[in-house]
């Protein structure tokens, strides 16, 4: 019997060498103003009633060029570095804060007592803007100058009348009874224009992101939720939000250098209701959730979701802040909406074509050229239409500026809890 062979010697393992890090993943850093936040002299300020002066995109380019739009720009990225690695539970109680702040706290108070003062209509279970929002806005326009003396600050009857149109026009638009990132923007300019006239120090800019903008989210909630107001210039699912931008903005600089909260935490119901009351991104998440209860995150904001599997918080900080100069401070669809006035002033030649655009309504009726000098040719793309509201305004694309009718989230969950209406389960494959 022949005796088996010992096997031979296994080749020698060859293993693959190890990973070596990736150079890129250094750690974010916040972004800075590009300037300080200078204050004029209240003998050069000249108040008028703001008004709308973005009509073309030339116009647009001469704002971002402006001086304007640097202190904008500078006031957000102030807000957004004041609140770096603080938790709402960090801002001062109301008894403590400073007394501008407290005059402003008690502004959004007056305005919440408006809300609850003038309900939504009954409108035959209309899923669309209530008509209950007009008595308010109403309301608010006719209290909107006593509401500011009784702040206390001593402001000129000028003055109140700027402050009024901003802080007007942050709670939606009442013709198409609407509200989004433009509104929001509107209530920035409000504080602007405070901070603008003396009135908020820069001391008192971390009570901003932590305890007035978040007073502010939580009105503008509860005046969706009763007035059903469209999301204006909604993008769908493909949107960051219906609404709201900045919370995100604000939110992710609290979470910027957290120890373990990692930007995937979104998606873990637990740390949702644990932490929600300290964070604002975590808290918009929450909120998010409970009104679209049909669908998870994945489905209903697909955006969200590809943010959540950013490596840091940084990461998605400086990211938002990109986003939010692109899509809303970079687009005329939304900045054709922005009010110049005495205080936040507009730049020499902005609105300059106004009546160069009403001539081109007369190209192709007379020819080949119209009366503004232009051919058809040279103002393809460029279609002048009237809003709801009769205010001139350009199409750069699709009509997402007139504030097309969408049905609100808020009053689809209302109406599904009516009817029953379950939500979805996880799918097999999800």
């Amino acid at each position: 019997m022949v005796e088996p062979h010992p096997p031979a010697s296994a080749p020698p393992l060859k293993l693959p060498e190890p990973r070596k890090p990736r150079q890129d993943r250094t750690p974010a850093i916040p972004p800075k103003p590009t300037g300080p936040l200078t204050v004029p002299e209240k003998s050069t300020l000249s108040f008028t009633t703001p008004i709308r002066r973005i009509v073309t995109p030339a116009d647009l380019e001469l704002f971002h060029a402006s001086s304007t739009y640097s202190l904008l720009l500078n006031f957000v990225l102030s807000l957004n570095g004041a609140c770096i690695d603080k938790s709402l539970k960090s801002s001062l109680k109301y008894e403590d804060e400073a007394p501008v702040v407290k005059a402003i706290l008690d502004v959004l108070k007056a305005v919440e007592k408006l809300v609850k003062e003038n309900p939504r209509v009954d409108n035959g279970g209309s899923r669309f803007g209530n008509q209950g929002f007009r008595d308010f806005y109403d309301a608010l326009e006719k209290n909107s100058h006593s509401i500011h003396q009784s702040m206390n600050l001593n402001l000129e009857d000028g003055a109140i009348t700027e402050l009024s149109t901003y802080l007007l026009e942050s709670f939606g638009n009442r013709t198409r009874i609407d509200y989004g990132s433009g509104h929001e923007l509107n209530f920035i300019c409000w504080l602007l224009c405070l901070h603008q006239l003396s009135h908020l120090p820069e001391t008192s800019l971390p009570s901003i992101p932590l305890h007035i903008f978040p007073t502010y989210l939580t009105i503008m909630r509860h005046i969706q939720q009763e007035y059903y107001l469209e999301p204006a210039g909604s993008h769908g699912v493909w949107g960051l939000d219906d609404y709201q931008f900045l919370p995100f903005v604000f939110g992710s600089s609290q979470l910027f250098h957290h120890p373990y909260l990692r930007p995937i935490s979104i998606h873990n119901a637990d740390i949702l209701e644990e932490l929600s009351s300290e964070y604002i991104y975590l808290d918009c998440i929450r909120f998010i959730n409970s009104i679209k209860t049909t669908a998870n995150l994945r489905w209903h904001s697909p955006m969200l979701d590809d943010i959540s599997s950013a490596k840091s918080w940084g990461k998605v900080n400086v990211g938002m802040v990109k986003m939010w100069e692109k899509e809303v401070v970079g687009k005329l669809p939304v900045m054709q909406h922005f009010l110049f006035g005495g205080i936040l002033s507009a730049v020499e030649g902005m609105g300059k074509e106004e009546e160069e655009m009403r001539e081109l309504e007369r190209v192709g009726e007379e020819g080949e050229t119209g009366a503004a000098g232009k051919t058809a040719e040279e103002v393809k793309g460029l279609m002048e239409k009237l809003d709801r509201e009769g205010m001139r305004h350009v199409h750069s694309s699709w009509g997402e500026c007139c504030g097309i009718k969408v049905p609100t989230a808020i009053a689809a969950r209302e109406a599904g809890e009516k009817g029953g209406l379950r939500s979805i389960g996880r799918l097999p494959f999800d």
